[in-house]
């Protein structure tokens, strides 16, 4: 009986660490590799793709629209942020970038 209870716990740990974030995930990285040489600049631009039951998506994530949402011409670093709940029943991709 013991055994078959440590079992039991094993298969919930295991289960519960391959689900994680599945439920709710907001997460933030950086779309650079040079992290010494980083220059933000005076302009940030942000672009936005949403999704819908894993079937419907609008918008347009890319580093070009955020560009031409923050007048940018001269893109210095990005960023991109993923907005996900319930498995990615709803889910939003930001791109964001920083400039001159």
């Amino acid at each position: 009986m013991k055994k078959r209870s440590l079992s039991l716990l094993v298969a919930l740990l295991l289960s519960a660490a391959m689900i994680q974030g599945c439920v709710f995930a907001n997460v933030q990285r950086p779309l650079d590799t040079n992290f010494e040489e980083t220059r933000l600049g005076e302009k940030i631009g942000e672009s936005h793709m949403t999704t819908v039951l894993w079937f419907f998506h609008w918008g347009d994530a890319g580093t070009k629209a955020a560009a031409e949402d923050g007048n940018i011409s001269t893109i210095r670093h990005a960023d991109m942020k993923v907005f996900t709940i319930l498995f990615g029943l709803y889910g939003k991709v930001t791109t964001i970038v920083y400039g001159d």
